[in-house]
């Protein structure tokens, strides 16, 4: 075996550009002490990212950090989707913070610099080769997000949701590199292609216990991730208590950074025979549950939260369905999991969409407040209700919402393609049954108040630059609906 290592330093220019921009925000905080220039440049250096990864990406697959045939570093068309994403989404919160950093009680330089490291970890999560570098990448990904929730000063739901969210974490965190031990002490590698290779080369391993429990580590360790039923308690009390923006981050990145490091593992490492019931119990449970609760719902943020934990079921039906049925293809998986990213890129560009207009719609620095505290929102910002109906629908999956509704209909062809059509029963009655409350939030924009009079708390007129965010949110919905071939095309 050959121990020297390739380094491919244009591979890596993703990850050094987001790294770079947490210096930069540093330095800028510490040396101008200017917030509107500590934000400029977060925005910059995110917006280098985004271009920065699209061009990497756009020159075919780079391989670095490579070990004869096993390679730590692996960037193609999807890690270079995944880390633009992750640009734009930080691009888009730091968009719709303006009015919790100019309420004063959040410090700039702290706020953006652990947006952009938390970006950092997103880049190279979507490259990672080997379980190390995953679990590493993901980590650093939602490290940030502890001191982010309970950044606001005298905010005591604020630490309650951070000590909440730190402590189901270290756990979830401590499931999975268990798992991870455990798989090396099987097979002797952590690479994923090797992985998944040993498995493929030697099923008599399919029968060891030792591999049933460290499979099963290493995916329930992930599930606490993408807050999957039964792991999902954190998921409601964390969105609530943080500050919108910050919820925003956690129900799209955080969610999104989960969902990658389980399709990783579940696509080139994980035997199929050993996840996909695990799998798709989980995705009927979370999207059940997580519909069944969003009903009862009266704040606005838990509705959304608990609507996250349903999206999350349907992203996670796909990987789970074909290690459950006869006669699977290659092209069949390829295009279960290629529905999988597609789902969630399509989620978490309309639940920004969501939160951005929650955020117009509230005073700032205020929480999401009640859905009875929106009654009539559409009086006074007809365009801002506007696109929150839009992504609403969207997430309902009806049209005009037309990347919600490919991205349904997308996970139920990949359902049939496979042979799964009892699991894509369970989607169509489960996206039937979110209509209830996506629909009744949306008629709340538009009712008239009870009473005649204006709300209990009176909205705060919407920021320009949130008013831009949610626009182009909104726009970006629009043009993922009416593109759906080519995101399918690069999440292959």
């Amino acid at each position: 075996m050959s121990l020297v290592q390739s380094v491919d330093n244009v591979a890596l220019l993703p990850a050094y550009l987001a790294a770079a921009t947490a210096v930069l925000v540093l330095l800028a905080d510490l040396l101008v002490a200017r917030a509107a220039v500590t934000v400029a440049v977060a925005a910059l250096g995110s917006a280098a990212t985004a271009l920065g990864a699209a061009l990497v990406g756009a020159g075919g697959e780079r391989r670095t950090f490579c070990v004869d045939a096993d390679c730590s570093w692996v960037y193609g068309g999807r890690a270079a989707l995944v880390a633009v994403v992750f640009a734009l989404l930080t691009l888009g919160v730091l968009a719709i913070s303006g009015p919790l950093l100019r309420a004063g009680r959040t410090p700039v330089g702290e706020y953006c610099f652990l947006l952009a490291c938390s970006l950092t970890g997103g880049v190279v999560l979507g490259a990672a080769g080997d379980l190390i570098t995953l679990v590493v990448a993901l980590e650093t990904l939602t490290l940030p997000l502890y001191v982010l929730v309970g950044l606001r000063r005298g905010s005591l739901a604020s630490a309650e949701a951070a000590v909440t969210f730190f402590v189901v974490s270290v756990v979830a965190t401590t499931l999975t590199l268990l798992g991870a031990a455990l798989l090396y002490a099987v097979t002797g590698g952590l690479h994923l292609g090797r992985l998944g290779a040993t498995f493929a080369d030697r099923p008599e391993l399919l029968d060891v216990p030792l591999t049933s429990v460290a499979v099963a580590l290493v995916v329930l360790g992930l599930a606490f991730k993408v807050a999957a039923v039964p792991f999902h308690a954190w998921a409601p009390a964390t969105y609530d208590g943080a500050p919108l923006p910050v919820a925003a981050y956690l129900s799209t990145a955080s969610k999104l950074g989960g969902v990658v490091a389980l399709l990783a593992v579940v696509q080139q490492a994980l035997p199929a025979s050993v996840t996909g019931p695990v799998l798709a119990l989980l995705a009927v449970l979370t999207m059940t549950v997580g519909n069944l609760v969003a009903l009862r719902q009266r704040r606005t943020v838990r509705l959304l939260a608990w609507s996250s934990v349903a999206q999350a079921g349907y992203i996670l039906a796909p990987l789970g369905a074909f290690a459950l049925a006869a006669g699977r293809t290659v092209d069949a998986r390829a295009g279960a999991y290629a529905a999988a990213v597609a789902y969630a890129i399509f989620f978490v560009v309309l639940e920004l969409a969501a939160f951005a207009a929650v955020v117009a719609l509230r005073p700032a620095d205020g929480d999401g407040g009640t859905l009875a505290d929106l009654r009539g929102a559409a009086r006074r910002h007809p365009w801002v209700s506007a696109a929150f109906a839009l992504a609403l629908i969207g997430l309902a999956g009806l049209p005009p919402g037309l990347a919600g509704l490919f991205a349904k209909v997308t996970v139920v062809r990949s359902l049939l393609a496979g042979h799964a059509g009892w699991l894509a029963l369970v989607v169509a009655l489960n996206a039937v049954l979110g209509l209830a409350y996506y629909l009744r939030l949306a008629a709340t924009l538009y009712a008239p108040p009870a009473d005649g009079s204006a709300p209990a708390v009176a909205a705060a007129r919407p920021a320009r630059v949130v008013s831009l965010a949610l626009a182009v949110a909104t726009a970006l919905a629009v043009v993922v609906g009416f593109a759906p071939q080519l995101v399918l095309d690069v999440a292959r």
